[in-house]
């Protein structure tokens, strides 16, 4: 099948943006991103592409932001291949998980292998977000918890916290693409209890959880804080990434606010997940 792709480049340049049009490219047949220094590449069937919905979608933003689009034929090849070529290389997380895709067969034998399928969605662990949330589940006991993964995209963190024990994981995101992802996911690794919902926050009612990874971006979650605290339990713990360092003083501020206290953070090229307990 021949593939348009798509390169775009936003400035001034923020990530939250980039996550919110890839989420809306998702929606009008973009099936594969890969992130760059200041935008992303969008990859469509060539037959689906449709210039007019594209500019539809980066509309609504221009009027503050500016885009650099370019966009070339791809011909017919081997997609996996592809991609095992230039973009997704097994991934290994604190010496004891590796993160690989089902083509993979040259990697390390570790304690946990987690199988994500690159094209589905977001969160291969390649992102410094994702894998400072992960690292943190591999410290942190998860025997018997219940897990509440927010935003969670290929729902590679929810798989975690299930390979460390969880008892039962409810995995939320807005986007229909990581929803089906993070299914498909879930059975690439027979994984049995996750359970994958397709919204935000507004989901979240009178049930209870000993554990919230929440990897969204800083507004969302500053937004959203009162609904995670709402739902965690007494002595519960709560990871928050997707922001950068110079947040932190509004993550904990409002955090703090609401009762949680100060676990720590972690810092990986200006990205951060922070921990609160309450």
């Amino acid at each position: 099948m021949d593939y348009k792709k798509v390169s775009i480049e936003i400035t001034p340049f923020q990530e939250w943006l980039r996550e919110v049009l890839t989420a809306q490219l998702a929606d009008i047949g973009f099936d594969s991103f890969v992130d760059s220094e200041m935008g992303f590449d969008a990859y469509i069937p060539a037959t689906a592409y449709n210039k007019g919905e594209l500019n539809g979608v980066l509309n609504e933003f221009s009027e503050d932001f500016c885009f650099d689009v370019k966009s070339e034929l791809i011909e017919d090849q081997n997609w996996n291949e592809e991609w095992e070529k230039n973009y997704f290389k097994p991934l290994v997380i604190a010496n004891e998980c590796v993160v690989r895709a089902p083509f993979h067969t040259d990697y390390p034998k570790l304690k946990y292998e987690i199988v994500i399928e690159p094209n589905m969605a977001f969160g291969t662990g390649n992102h410094e977000t994702t894998s400072l949330v992960l690292e943190s589940i591999l410290q942190n006991d998860m025997s018997g918890k219940s897990v509440l993964d927010m935003g969670c995209g290929t729902g590679i963190l929810g798989i975690m916290a299930s390979m460390k024990g969880a008892d039962k994981i409810t995995a939320i995101d807005i986007d229909k693409w990581s929803y089906e992802g993070s299914q498909e996911n879930a059975k690439l690794n027979n994984i049995q209890n996750l359970d994958v919902k397709l919204g935000d926050a507004k989901l979240l009612n009178d049930e209870s959880y000993d554990v919230i990874f929440a990897n969204i971006q800083r507004n969302v979650l500053l937004n959203d804080l009162p609904a995670y605290n709402h739902v965690l339990n007494d002595g519960g713990i709560l990871i928050m990434s997707g922001f950068y360092k110079e947040d932190i003083p509004a993550i904990k501020t409002k955090a703090e606010s609401l009762g949680l206290k100060d676990a720590g953070f972690k810092e990986k090229n200006n990205w951060v997940a922070y921990s609160f307990k309450k």
